[in-house]
């Protein structure tokens, strides 16, 4: 265990010649012990050393004790013996050995005269402490902090082990091993005795040889630190470690020498203990520690400051480690107290901080507690005075209460909710099935069971109300007069289901909201494009965790009525995947003979929502499920065509863009003009009464006034002709949304000059303005929203058009378009015999879809057939291949509805005669020349106005439908209606001769 043997076994000899001695002393060992001032176990003395009493006090931890305490428990054997220090040697008497094993410590260095344990658990250095107890020298170890924790990574996991002399610091501790506890895996302890001097001379090898086959135990060893040492040399890295090294002599004060060194010295001894007791005072771990180691700290003295700051030192379990080693290598007495010193002040400001969590926690925790005990205490005095249930009857009670507020509770659901109150009344709090009946009730009281808003019978109001806030739209309109018409002399309202279906920007949406202001009714809207999961239309069933009801029911208890006006938004967008189809799970929804006992699967009761008037957007409602658009009544609606959006723009899209962009304000009407207005408004509700008329309130629509905000020029404007200009060559989608964007754009950057001239700051030469006038004109559009979109109305502006080229009519879901077909001839050649080669063939382009490419063929058959009858020598579609294009080839296109078209460019080839540039076309061609109809007329005559078309062919069986349009747009047109194409179509287009 040791690196010189020899050294050892002589030291061995002559403590067996000391024990010689001091058995013959052994009667005066009491005494001496008493008079040791620097041994404060006294009592261990008191007894004598052959005392065999069970109750004996423990022996003292400083050596001092001659006596020898052994047992045996659960068959292993343990001996504990504390040799005095006359015997081994205590502080200053220990032995100097020069070589010695050591041991690696962390954390932390041992001071001088502390008692530290010491776990090790390496197994060859447990196997070479037990050999230097064994071996007689005296169980002297070297005990040296390592500079850095070890590296697990490396696999170093235990501390005992180094890779280099350079892992540990050249100030340590020569310290004697007082006692030695083995640990294996069973959990049982084994002490070893820590010095072979014992009185009956009992070995410790013999005891250790049931343990030495286990390899997997630990040990702790009970060290008694003496002196300083210096580390010389590393002899061997080990483990276990020897090393070479030099020890300190005691480093002695003398005062007198320096009286203002004394002076000094002695206020940081006073300081040291003051802080000591400071910080026990306000941390009792910190106290206990105190405690335990002053009597175990033989070499404390208060006089000393050397032993003193190795002391204080000793207590500053959380310094760092480079902070305790610079203590224990420190020289001076002065500067190892002020080292001490700031140790112990850290520890004091972590006690402070540790005091103010306690107290503030504490705080916490007694408000808290406080608050409890009282509130429980208010709930029993209000409980004994009657003034207060307990929380579930609360509960029952206030279900009931909100009960009795709606006017008619169906049988069926009046029992349902008996029977879950019961329920409830019967559950404990705590359960999981309580929280499930409690969301149930909450859903199933929360339902306005019969509770309907006052419906407006007053069809000039609602007419009004229309009015407000949409141009046009006369058939939506007309429709909801209608509805209120029938209300009013039934006396009694019925649910609807209309569907609009119009393309974007068109206001289906919009429009809904002011049709629930007209009628009077709540308004609930929920969109369901993409939606593919049913449970969002039918609800989840309550045995699934976060359960809810459909957005159905959540219509009916946030809008607190069963009659309210429900949009269902983008319905031609339903989506259909594993979790179900919610087209379906809207059948129910939207038959009237059906959603008078409407299921959902939260609910699980028939709930009554056929006085619900609902109203459906679509942008193509052939995406509509079949069984799910039979039952709704389907309002189609056209784009707007110029004076519409010029309209919309002047009274809506211009004045609310100029609020929004700060350009403008909009004023309320006069107080002063209402007041006078109440006396008539009493006097006229007075005479309803009377009369018994259900709705006695008109509100009056006045017209908003604007006028321009402070700071803003009085020549700003936005003038007709720019609108018209945007309209015409910016904005030629059915809807006014991209319209509006223009004149957002237009209102922003305004506001933006407007706000720079009053500051005076610096625009970029695309935001300030050109001329010195704030009007918005046709002339200076395009400094505001860029160059025009469309430079034209139409692709060939030359009169006549080229041969072979017609313009046709289309509709889109983005409103009507013209359409171009071109047809070019290509002349085949002939083969070496003079013979032309191939046949008669058609080739189309222009990304066409399946119906559009049967109706080329359709359209190419009927254009040969005609050609025979009208000039029987003409060979050119046998002479000739044809190519047929519809430009825009990146857009789709699809329909019959270019037959005609297709039959007319085909023959002006042929023919070799042009079409008028002022004509279109459109109608669906068969094989045999009849003229089929098609839709979408309103939506094509204004692509025709637009394009500047004169005269138009429409198949004879839309005639009604052009025959409906408003007078605005069928004035200034040429319409002819065709029924075959020779010679109805054939004349218009080529003349009648």
């Amino acid at each position: 265990g040791s690196s010189n043997d020899d050294n050892n076994d002589e030291d061995g000899k002559k403590g067996d010649k000391d024990k010689k001695k001091d058995d013959a002393k052994k009667d005066d060992a009491k005494k001496d012990d008493a008079e040791d001032t620097n041994k404060p176990d006294e009592n261990d003395a008191s007894e004598p050393a052959n005392s065999s009493d069970e109750s004996e006090p423990s022996p003292s931890l400083n050596n001092s004790s001659k006596y020898k305490k052994s047992s045996t428990v659960s068959g292993h054997s343990s001996s504990n013996v504390l040799l005095p220090a006359s015997r081994l040697g205590f502080g200053d008497q220990a032995p100097r050995y020069p070589h010695l094993m050591s041991l690696p410590v962390i954390r932390g260095p041992v001071f001088p005269g502390v008692l530290t344990p010491i776990t090790i658990t390496d197994q060859k250095t447990i196997k070479a402490v037990e050999k230097i107890l064994s071996g007689g020298s005296g169980g002297y170890l070297g005990l040296f902090l390592r500079k850095d924790d070890p590296d697990f990574s490396k696999g170093l996991e235990k501390p005992e082990i180094i890779t280099s002399s350079s892992d540990l610091y050249s100030v340590g501790t020569f310290a004697q091993i007082q006692r030695m506890t083995k640990m294996g895996d069973d959990g049982m302890h084994e002490d070893v005795h820590a010095h072979p001097f014992t009185e009956n001379g009992h070995d410790i090898d013999g005891s250790n040889t049931d343990h030495d086959q286990n390899d997997n135990h630990s040990a702790s060893l009970l060290i008694m630190p003496h002196r300083r040492i210096n580390l010389l040399s590393v002899d061997d890295i080990g483990p276990p470690i020897d090393v070479t090294v030099s020890h300190w002599e005691r480093l002695q004060y003398t005062r007198g020498e320096d009286t203002s060194r004394d002076d000094t010295i002695r206020a940081l001894c006073q300081e040291v203990l003051s802080t000591i007791r400071e910080v026990a005072g306000m941390n009792a771990l910190f106290k206990e520690q105190v405690v335990n180691l002053v009597p175990s700290s033989h070499l404390f003295d208060m006089n000393d400051p050397y032993r003193l700051a190795d002391f204080a030192a000793s207590l500053s379990s959380g310094g760092e480690a480079e902070d305790l080693q610079a203590v224990l290598e420190e020289k001076d007495a002065e500067a190892r107290l002020h080292k001490a010193l700031v140790l112990l002040s850290k520890e004091r400001e972590v006690s402070k901080l540790q005091k103010e969590i306690s107290a503030k926690v504490e705080e916490k925790m007694s408000e808290a507690q406080r608050k409890y005990f009282l509130t429980e205490q208010l709930k029993s005095i209000k409980k004994e005075l009657g003034m207060e249930k307990d929380d579930k009857e609360s509960l029952i009670e206030k279900y009931r209460k909100k009960l009795a507020e709606y006017p008619s509770i169906p049988e069926e659901i009046n029992e349902i909710i008996e029977s879950e109150l019961d329920k409830l009344s019967t559950l404990e709090k705590n359960s999981s099935e309580f929280n499930v009946t409690r969301s149930y009730l909450d859903w199933l009281t929360n339902i306005p069971w019969g509770v309907t808003t006052e419906e407006n019978f007053n069809i000039s109001d609602a007419r009004r109300v229309l009015d407000r806030d949409h141009y046009g739209m006369d058939e939506v309109k007309e429709t909801i007069l209608q509805f209120i018409a029938v209300g009013k002399l039934k006396g009694s309202v019925q649910g609807k289901i209309l569907c609009l279906a119009g393309p974007p920007g068109t206001g289906k949406t919009s429009i809904a909201e002011s049709v629930a202001a007209a009628l009077g009714r709540k308004f609930f809207r929920f969109s369901v494009g993409g939606m593919s999961d049913v449970s969002e239309i039918k609800g989840h069933r309550r045995t699934y965790v976060g359960a809810m009801p459909g957005k159905i029911i959540q219509c009916l208890k946030s809008t607190g009525s069963t009659n309210p006006l429900v949009l269902i938004d983008e319905i031609d967008k339903l989506g259909r995947d594993f979790r179900g189809d919610p087209g379906s799970a809207l059948l129910e929804v939207l038959d009237p003979s059906q959603n008078f006992s409407f299921r959902d699967h939260f609910i699980d009761a028939p709930v009554d929502i056929s006085k619900a008037l609902f109203m459906c957007t679509a942008n193509e409602i052939d995406n509509i499920p079949g069984p799910l658009l039979d039952r709704m009544e389907v309002i189609r609606l056209s784009g707007y065509d110029v004076p519409e959006k010029l309209e919309i723009a002047e009274q809506y899209l211009v004045p609310k863009s100029m609020v929004s962009s700060g350009l403008m304000v909009k004023e309320c009407p006069e107080e002063e003009k209402s007041a006078d207005n109440d006396s008539e408004k009493e006097k006229s509700a007075e005479k309803g009464a009377k009369k018994g008329d259900t709705n006695t309130e008109k509100s009056e629509y006045i017209e908003p006034v604007y006028r321009l905000s402070e700071k803003v020029p009085e020549s700003l404007s936005i003038d007709k002709s720019a609108l018209e200009s945007l309209v015409r060559w910016y904005c030629r989608e059915a809807g006014v949304r991209n319209l509006q964007k223009k004149i957002d754009r237009i209102t922003r950057l305004l506001s933006l000059q407007v706000v720079a001239e009053e500051e005076g700051a610096q625009l970029t030469e695309k935001s300030s303005r050109k001329s010195g006038l704030w009007e918005v004109s046709a002339d200076n559009l395009h400094e505001y929203v860029g160059k025009p979109i469309f430079t034209s109305d139409r692709m060939y502006e030359k009169d006549p058009l080229p041969h072979g080229i017609v313009m046709g009519l289309a509709w889109t879901s983005m409103g009507g378009t013209a359409l171009y077909i071109e047809t070019q001839g290509i002349k085949r050649g002939l083969d070496p015999e003079g013979k032309p080669r191939g046949g008669g063939t058609l080739k189309v382009t222009g990304q066409l879809g399946d119906v559009m490419k049967e109706s080329t063929q359709i359209a190419y058959t009927v254009a040969r057939a005609r050609l025979a009858e009208i000039a029987p020598d003409n060979s050119f579609f046998d002479v000739t291949d044809i190519h047929m294009h519809v430009p825009e080839g990146a857009t789709p296109k699809d329909g019959p509805s270019a037959g005609i078209t297709m039959v007319t460019a085909m023959l002006s080839l042929a023919l070799d005669r042009p079409i008028k540039s002022d004509l279109a076309m459109t109608g669906e061609v068969s094989l045999t020349g009849k003229v089929l109809a098609v839709g979408g007329i309103k939506e094509k005559v204004m692509a025709a106005r637009r394009a500047g078309i004169k005269t138009i062919i429409f198949p004879e069986e839309c005639r009604r439908d052009f025959d409906e349009l408003p007078d605005y747009l069928r004035d200034g047109l040429n319409v002819h209606y065709a029924t075959d194409y020779s010679p109805s179509v054939f004349d218009v287009a080529f003349g009648a001769n």
